[in-house]
């Protein structure tokens, strides 16, 4: 019994980080020549940029530590020889809280400096964001011939 219950906390955790990690490109994607050239990001628009990402700086590491800890005390009582539901129960309660107040902070982040960007530049970006995932997907597709 404990092996699906590990197991699909597991792939929640996965598709979860897999989730938030294709949003937006890692790092100060601002900060990149490439990005820059591609959307044709102004010093004033990187500056705004870097103000946003400054401001929620600290409170997504603080999110994403909470995440690890719960992550950590869940994967704990799994490992347990007598399972204790109640804990894991409370446990995993507070881990989906926490996820959601993370996923909120980084959308909410997402949201200010996509209003930093124009229409343009934002279809521009997006396009950058898609093409791994078009190329992944047309490579696991067989050819038809």
């Amino acid at each position: 019994m404990r092996k699906p219950v590990a197991l699909i906390i597991l792939a929640v955790s996965l598709i979860t980080a897999t989730a938030s990690a294709q949003q937006m490109p890692p790092g100060k994607w601002w900060r990149r020549p490439e990005i820059i050239r591609t959307l044709a990001l102004t010093s004033d628009q990187q500056a705004r940029l870097d103000a946003i990402f400054r401001t929620a700086a600290n409170d997504l590491i603080d999110q994403r530590a909470d995440v690890e800890k719960l992550n950590i005390a869940l994967r704990g009582e799994l490992d347990q020889p007598q399972l204790n539901r109640a804990n894991l129960q409370r446990l995993a309660q507070r881990l989906g809280e926490a996820r959601g107040k993370l996923f909120e902070r980084e959308v909410m982040m997402l949201v200010e400096m996509r209003s930093v960007l124009n229409d343009d530049q934002w279809q521009r970006l997006r396009n950058e964001l898609d093409r791994p995932r078009l190329q992944e997907k047309m490579q696991r597709q067989p050819n038809r011939e």
